[in-house]
């Protein structure tokens, strides 16, 4: 009777704890600006230029947080996620975040690193046969890779693997990865790897090492070993039927440059589970969920107690991999590591962020970036297709930087 009472005492013990971290989960308490070195006059004018573009109908709906020291200081939920009903954009409010799922494969991947499952220089082919011995494309015909392509280049889309274009008329996210696998195996690669750096199907092609490497779907993998340690509940390739009236809408503009509902809503129905799990870019998310993720980055691999990855292991997914000469085609100053673009030179990338900044965005608008040399993280959520899109990573970084007046608080 005795173990029979503490057992369902631990079992009330954990449902109260459920439902204490769902009332944490509800309402993220606010930290003072200047507490951090923030002005809260900086972040209010934050606040009035991601508004003033919804209110001038540039966008539907936007989502911002900022946080130092662990500390959020900011966050910030305006307009809607549906124009025909006007359903307020909220703070949960679900958002598909494209490349920026990105970074979240990556780190599945160097968990499976640190357990000595792969190395940065195995060949690529040692996890994969049927990539072995893939020729590369020239204008004379094509010819054998002059080196093995290695898997710190798939880290760094700089294996071989064409731009994502050049695999349209081959579809290769129809099927399953598997599929994608057969398909590329069948491709010559682009260029000799090492030698470019191309925004391809390299992460997609992490998420089937990770399947392969760990021996679980793909998605199985990230909610166990990352999403349930985090906390992140509303993150996933698809959305839980209770929570589905609490995803955006994808918007775009009109030949006249006016905001309108997508006429292709991507995943249209995002409560199913696809068929292909995409590394490169399925998963749906909240602004919570994606700094969770960010601060335990920013922790070292750690996250309440329970680490993640090693301090030194993440200090390696922010370090540039690039061979000398190759860029990632965004000025000087920029570099890449797995997974992530990292600030080496704010003074020549033209950056207020610090040094050693890692980050990256989303087809849909997106965007977040790490800064740890400030232990700063800003996280920003929009759902918007085709031109016409702020270029709201840029607008937000200067106002972020504007509003941090105190850096060595």
């Amino acid at each position: 009777m005795q173990v029979l009472t503490r057992r369902w005492m631990a079992v009330l013990a954990a449902v109260m704890l459920a439902a204490g971290l769902a009332s944490v989960r509800a309402e993220v308490s606010l930290a003072s600006p200047e507490t951090v070195g923030f002005s809260a006059e900086g972040l209010a004018a934050l606040r009035q230029e991601m508004r003033g573009l919804v209110d001038d109908g540039r966008l539907a709906g936007v989502t911002t947080l900022v946080a130092r020291h662990g500390q959020v200081v900011h966050f910030d939920a305006y307009g809607v996620r549906d124009l025909d009903s006007r359903v307020p954009v909220e703070r949960d409010t679900i958002f598909r975040i494209a490349s920026m799922t990105k970074p979240i494969v990556g780190v599945a991947m160097m968990m499976l690193w640190e357990e000595g499952k792969w190395a940065l220089d195995d060949p690529v082919s040692k996890h994969i046969p049927e990539l072995a011995g893939l020729k590369v494309a020239t204008g004379g015909g094509e010819v054998p890779q002059a080196s093995p392509m290695t898997m710190r280049q798939l880290m760094s889309h700089t294996a071989g693997f064409d731009a994502s274009g050049g695999y349209t008329e081959h579809d290769l996210r129809a099927g399953n990865l598997q599929d994608m696998i057969d398909k590329l195996a069948g491709l010559p690669l682009a260029f000799q790897p090492g030698t470019e750096w191309r925004y391809g199907p390299s992460v997609d092609i992490q998420g089937y090492v990770v399947e392969k490497l760990s021996g679980q779907p793909l998605d199985v993998f990230l909610r166990t070993r990352i999403y349930e340690p985090l906390g992140m509940s509303d993150t996933g390739f698809w959305v839980d039927r209770s929570k589905a009236g609490r995803a955006s809408k994808l918007f775009t503009y009109d030949d006249d440059g006016a905001l309108i509902t997508a006429p292709t809503q991507v995943r249209g129905d995002l409560t199913e589970k696809p068929a292909f799990l995409s590394g490169g870019g399925g998963l749906n998310s909240t602004a919570e969920d994606y700094f969770r993720f960010c601060q335990m980055l920013l922790d070292g691999g750690e996250a309440d107690g329970q680490r993640l990855l090693k301090a030194s292991t993440v200090e390696l997914m922010y370090a540039n991999v690039l061979e000398p000469g190759v860029t990632i085609g965004r000025g000087t100053g920029t570099g890449f590591g797995m997974d992530f673009a990292i600030v080496l030179d704010p003074e020549a990338a033209e950056t207020p962020e610090g040094r050693n900044t890692y980050y990256w965005s989303g087809a849909y608008g997106t965007w977040f970036w790490i800064d740890p040399t400030n232990d700063l993280i800003v996280v920003g959520m929009i759902q918007n297709t085709g031109g016409g899109t702020p270029p709201m990573r840029s607008l937000s970084r200067q106002l972020v930087y504007d509003a941090l007046v105190n850096p060595e608080k």
